[in-house]
């Protein structure tokens, strides 16, 4: 599997979907910067460029984001069978097991490449607006975009650390589902397809009483800004990456099964 690895990393990064999901995730932030509303919808003004990953997560992981790993991460099997290499693979001495195994461990490094590229991109950005200590908020702690008071440059860049390896563990199992519907369709369109229609189709359970909703996955898709939720409807933050992890664990579970008895 080791061995392995490297090459189905190799190729989701020669896919020109993951390069497109990079590149926009990584220039997004300039727009979000130059943006003459920023302010008046962020309700505070821009004074700082640490307001910026809490603005360019909020935008990207609730639209762009989730479509760029549905697309990217079925393709790693879609895009096998449509050139007809995933059948000969399969015929070689080398188990099954390891094979998906593999393409599980690159597609769950895809949405940390992602999130990555944004938050480079914002950190890029808020240059001009400069990052020493200011009055407010990130966006990403107490009091969100308001803030508390006075907030220090280290206490920034912690706030936005911490939502960062939020954002990435929050969509591990989205890539985990990803590639499970790519093995069930052997089809990247139909597989990306599905992937974005359970997550719709998730959302729209918010209808449902609370003890359903707190177990939702699209209902931690925002886990990190922790500090906004709504704890009626969400677990405590251990419980939640417990949920997500169990989530993930679940679909790759799924996933090694299904592909071990796929007739390709």
């Amino acid at each position: 599997m080791l061995t392995l690895l490297p090459l189905e990393f190799r190729k989701l990064l020669g896919f020109r979907s993951a390069r497109l999901g990079l590149l926009v995730s990584l220039l997004l932030p300039i727009v979000w910067a130059v943006a003459p509303r920023l302010s008046a919808v962020m309700g505070v003004p821009m004074t700082s460029g640490w307001h910026l990953p809490a603005v360019s997560y909020g935008i990207a992981i609730q639209t762009l984001i989730p479509l760029f790993i549905a697309v990217t991460v079925a393709e790693l099997i879609g895009s096998e069978v449509t050139q007809g290499t995933l059948a000969p693979l399969l015929l070689r001495p080398v188990d099954r097991v390891k094979i998906i195994l593999a393409k599980l461990g690159a597609a769950l490094t895809y949405p940390v490449l992602l999130i990555l590229a944004t938050l480079i991109g914002s950190l890029i950005a808020g240059i001009p607006f400069g990052y020493g200590n200011f009055t407010g908020g990130t966006g990403l702690g107490p009091g969100m975009f308001q803030g508390v008071g006075d907030l220090s440059s280290g206490a920034a860049f912690a706030q936005v650390l911490r939502a960062t390896l939020l954002a990435m563990a929050m969509l591990l199992p989205v890539a985990a589902l990803a590639l499970l519907f790519g093995v069930l369709y052997l089809n990247t369109a139909a597989a990306a397809l599905a992937t974005v229609a359970f997550l719709s189709i998730m959302r729209l359970l918010v209808v449902f009483p609370e003890s359903i909703q707190k177990v939702l996955l699209t209902n931690y898709l925002n886990l990190y800004t922790w500090y906004g939720q709504d704890p009626a409807t969400r677990m405590g933050l251990g419980a939640s990456l417990i949920l997500l992890l169990i989530y993930t664990v679940g679909f790759a579970a799924m996933t090694v099964y299904a592909f071990d008895r796929r007739d390709v």
